[in-house]
């Protein structure tokens, strides 16, 4: 969205054509049906990557709870999650993922409203938008895992993995240990995995 504004009406036109062409959303990402049980990483962003979500500690906590919460009412396997002030990131596995982003959907809706009032700004746009994307081998699952597990360190809210609350990095290195994971880090790095994702 953010690389849209900056290209020309001529580059916008050409991207629409392709993507009428193609038969993909014209301004958000695909959202493929899937049959079947897969892996998927998901991430919604606030508007502008504004800081919406972590207003204070109650707010991102709720926001947690409730994310967790739909990841659940389809028996989804939440393998890892990082929620920051203005984004967020899962890794689960469902063979419900329509039924899922319609909760997801349901759920930015509803904290939009909610916040947008407790903050005092009706109509204020809260979140942009929301993308899943399948994991394709054992390399993307546990790079995307390492990237979640980083996530709060890489836009420096912590030093530590363990330290952010708001994520299940604490519970990894619990079940896993330091030395395995340590050995994961070094054996499926991130890289530049999720390059542009975040850009502020």
């Amino acid at each position: 969205m953010y690389k849209w504004r900056k290209l020309t009406k001529a580059q916008q036109e050409r991207i629409l054509r392709d993507r009428k062409f193609h038969y993909l959303p014209w301004h958000r990402p695909p959202h493929l049906d899937f049959i079947g049980s897969f892996t998927f990483i998901i991430t919604a962003a606030c508007f502008e990557h504004r800081q919406m979500i972590g207003k204070s500690v109650e707010r991102i906590a709720d926001f947690e709870s409730q994310l967790l919460d739909a990841c659940a009412a389809v028996g989804a396997k939440v393998y890892a999650w990082c929620v920051l002030p203005n984004h967020y990131h899962l890794l689960a596995r469902t063979d419900r993922i329509k039924e899922l982003r319609k909760l997801l959907g349901q759920l930015h809706g509803r904290t939009s409203r909610t916040w947008n009032q407790e903050d005092g700004e009706v109509g204020r746009k809260v979140w942009c938008n929301y993308f899943d994307r399948e994991m394709k081998s054992d390399r993307h699952y546990w790079a995307s895992l390492n990237y979640i597990n980083n996530n709060a360190v890489q836009h420096e809210y912590v030093e530590h993995w363990q330290e952010w609350p708001y994520s299940s990095a604490h519970i990894y290195l619990e079940e896993f240990g330091r030395e395995e994971a340590a050995r994961i880090w070094r054996d499926y790095p991130v890289l530049d995995y999720g390059k542009g994702w975040d850009v502020y």
